[in-house]
């Protein structure tokens, strides 16, 4: 699944979240959030696991 950068961006402002915390707050290292973000790309669960840990759907962090 393709994660949009910006938008991930975004919903990380509005949770006041930076990566460390996203990391802890989804049980995930960080090389997993950063891997995700760099290559734009992940598994479906671990966006599903990056969407709950920002309190948002799915679709709001996946590119158009």
């Amino acid at each position: 699944m393709k994660i949009s950068k910006k938008k991930l961006e975004i919903a990380m402002a509005r949770a006041k979240l930076n990566r460390n915390e996203l990391a802890e707050k989804a049980e995930m290292p960080l090389p997993t959030i950063c891997t995700a973000t760099r290559r734009e790309s992940c598994k479906p669960g671990t966006v599903g696991r990056i969407a709950d840990a920002l309190g948002v759907d799915v679709t709001e962090i996946l590119e158009d």
